[in-house]
């Protein structure tokens, strides 16, 4: 590269990193992941060192300040003390070539080191005047910081007022410095309650602690689940400290919050391991961190190794491998799961990502993809939640080039050609198709389940053999097999074949309800499928139910209702249904007495029964024509308690529904046989 090359990138970094900066630290949402951040500031650190003194004709170079100009909406204050960023160790040889550079520049003297995980959070500056908190700041540029001291009170765990104040003409001022965070289960929260209330979301804990700290209404932070770490004392020269440890030691003693697993060590292998510990137990700290922070211990080295334009020579931050990271959309496929859900999965520019190398993402749903206005070919942010799932966090609407596709849903399931149905109440886009591909195997061990057909024998490593030998492509297949087909499976005797062909034959007459189950029609369980049973005389009549007809029936709701009349409106459905009856299987009509003084009511049961089985207590009623629900509502006429009753006892008395204890129960049931 030569000279008027080098100073256009030049040029080019410092635009681009002036862009970044006021995203990252005004606007609380950056664009880029901290890693692309860092290898930008490394390449223009390393062009303006080759190519002279072009950095010092630039006091303004990124690489000679810190953070950015705070926002006109907050009173400004200068720091007594600057606030300096830290340079970044890459990896484990940047942290022995740290160890070794500092104590080669102080020899003879062998410096210890104070380790502290690396909060990913928002940096402050706390100020106590006469040991009372009197004002907070954000790092702003480094020598002046935005005034947040309304919001900095409302964390809980920060002293107002230190505990153990310095003695009498001891410092008079004296700078905390800190990391406001969240932890991840307070951060989760936080997104589910602005999900509820249809507001953005966070991108992560680092964003939500900074969107909470700067805010105009100190209410708003009030709201939030805001916690702090102090990790140093700025001021008149830190007088009365000798160490970093000390420092941290007092700040503790003064009430202060601080990390407990810092660590103070002597050797680089030391740094190492610790660096490697850290990395490797992340996932079980509830905060986030993103590295660990190495500081020479003495205050006194401190001051000899001195310091650069934006960062001390005594301090270093070793950094994990990212968690974040930006890549293209390149297409978005849609996969259909074993339920029937269709989900968008983007394929994307390969990336590696903490180690990992990263090709797709799920998208989840359609209204994901709208809401965080996702396009192919879009650049995204991409991050590893728990290190392990890839997730896009969001597009990046600056990067477009006018090139990029909106996505649409398919009309049809991508595995079986069916039309896909979305039902206004739910986000999900699905295939009812009950012999479509994708869900197949999920489909037939439920259809031969104990509450549905209940073939003895059956279960889904039998299910899977038999759909990779090709023998079944839907539940109707399974009345078509043979004795020899059987026996062509591995591992497959002769007495279970005969075992499993005479079971097949035994469920050919289940009772309506079960059948109707069993077909795993969507929010149909056992207890619909009993009420759907009462209405009809076959399968048949039930298929030819309207929408309108369905949502008079009583305990049959709206969503039940259209979801019944999807199934059997798909054609592939019905097939399999004719395909059933035309193998001799027979759904029989339970008999009722009709005489039953019960006859149309509703029951509920909760807690332990002593005497009868809760199935055996539900037949009892279905006998005499009512019906045994799973939830208590005004349109249930009796509640029967056991031992150790739960919710559905308390909704009951609110709702002024009858209870009957157990032996209430039995006897009401024995006078209506009598």
């Amino acid at each position: 590269m030569d000279r008027p090359s080098a100073l256009q990138r030049i040029k080019e970094l410092r635009k681009l990193i002036a862009y970044h900066n006021n995203r990252y630290y005004q606007l609380d949402d950056p664009e880029i992941s901290d890693a692309e951040y860092d290898r930008l500031m490394a390449e223009l650190m390393e062009l303006e060192q080759m190519w002279g003194g072009e950095s010092d004709e630039s006091p303004d170079s990124p690489t000679r300040t810190v953070g950015a100009e705070p926002l006109k909406k907050f009173e400004t204050y200068p720091h007594v003390t600057p606030m300096l960023s830290l340079s970044n160790a890459l990896s484990e040889r940047d942290i022995q070539e740290f160890v070794r550079r500092v104590s080669s520049q102080l020899q003879p003297e062998k410096p210890r080191f104070v380790l502290e995980p690396k909060i990913d959070g928002v940096a402050v500056n706390l100020m106590y005047e006469n040991a009372v908190f009197t004002r907070g700041l954000t790092r702003g540029d480094g020598l002046i910081g935005e005034n947040i001291s309304r919001n900095l009170k409302t964390i809980s765990s920060l002293p107002m007022t230190l505990a153990d104040p310095p003695a009498a003409g001891d410092l008079t001022i004296i700078e905390i410095r800190g990391e406001v965070f969240l932890h991840i289960e307070d951060f989760k929260r936080l997104n589910r309650k602005q999900a509820s209330e249809g507001k953005p979301l966070f991108a992560n804990p680092r964003n939500a602690a900074a969107g909470s700290i700067r805010q105009l209404d100190p209410r708003v932070s009030a709201g939030r689940p805001l916690a702090i770490n102090c990790y140093a004392v700025a001021g008149i020269n830190r007088a009365g400290f000798e160490s970093q440890w000390e420092i941290l030691q007092r700040l503790k003693e003064w009430g202060f919050p601080v990390n407990p697993l810092i660590r103070r060590v002597e050797t680089a292998d030391e740094c190492v391991g610790f660096f490697r510990e850290l990395e490797s137990t992340r996932k079980e700290i509830p905060y986030e961190i993103d590295g660990m922070v190495i500081k020479v211990d003495s205050l006194d080295q401190q001051r000899r190794l001195g310091t650069l334009s934006r960062s001390p020579r005594w301090a270093i931050a070793a950094k994990f491998a990212p968690a974040q990271a930006t890549t293209v959309i390149e297409s978005i496929d849609v996969q259909v799961g074993r339920t029937g859900v269709l989900t968008p999965v983007a394929r994307m520019k390969p990336l590696s990502l903490g180690g990992v190398t990263i090709t797709h993402a799920t998208l989840h749903n359609m209204a994901e993809i709208e809401k965080k206005d996702i396009r192919v070919g879009d650049t995204v942010l991409i991050q590893r939640a728990g290190d392990v799932i890839p997730q896009v966090v969001k597009s990046i609407p600056s990067k477009r080039t006018g090139h990029e596709r909106l996505f649409t849903m398919p009309e049809r399931c991508p595995s079986c050609g069916s039309p896909v149905h979305k039902n206004e109440s739910e986000a999900a886009y699905r295939c009812i198709n009950m012999t479509c591909p994708a869900q197949i195997l999920e489909r037939i061990v439920h259809f031969v389940s104990r509450g549905a057909m209940d073939i003895d024998g059956i279960g889904e490593k039998l299910v899977s053999k038999l759909l990779e030998a090709g023998l079944v492509r839907g539940p109707a297949d399974l009345y078509y097999l043979t004795f020899e087909d059987l026996l062509r499976l591995e591992r497959m005797a002769e007495k279970s074949a005969r075992n499993i062909i005479s079971a097949i034959e035994n469920s050919k007459r289940p009772a309506l309800s079960k059948f109707i189950y069993a077909l795993g029609i969507r929010h149909v369980g056992e207890d619909t499928a009993g009420v759907l049973a009462e209405l009809v005389d076959d399968i048949d009549e039930l298929a030819d139910l309207s929408l309108e007809r369905l949502r008079e029936v009583r305990g049959i709701g709206p969503v039940v209702a259209e979801s019944v009349t999807e199934f059997f409106a798909e054609i592939s459905n019905r097939e399999t249904i004719d395909r059933l009856l035309a193998a001799d299987v027979r759904p029989q009509k339970e008999r009722r007495v009709a005489a039953s003084s019960l006859a149309g009511t509703n029951f509920v049961f909760t807690g332990a029964l002593d005497r009868v089985t809760r199935n055996d207590a539900k037949k009892m009623v279905e006998s005499l024509g009512a019906s045994a629900s799973g939830t208590v509502s005004k349109s249930t006429d009796y509640v029967i308690v056991g031992r150790d009753p739960g919710s559905k006892f308390r909704k009951a008395l609110e709702l002024g529904i009858p209870t009957l204890s157990e032996d209430e129960f039995l006897a009401m049931i024995s006078g209506e046989k009598e």
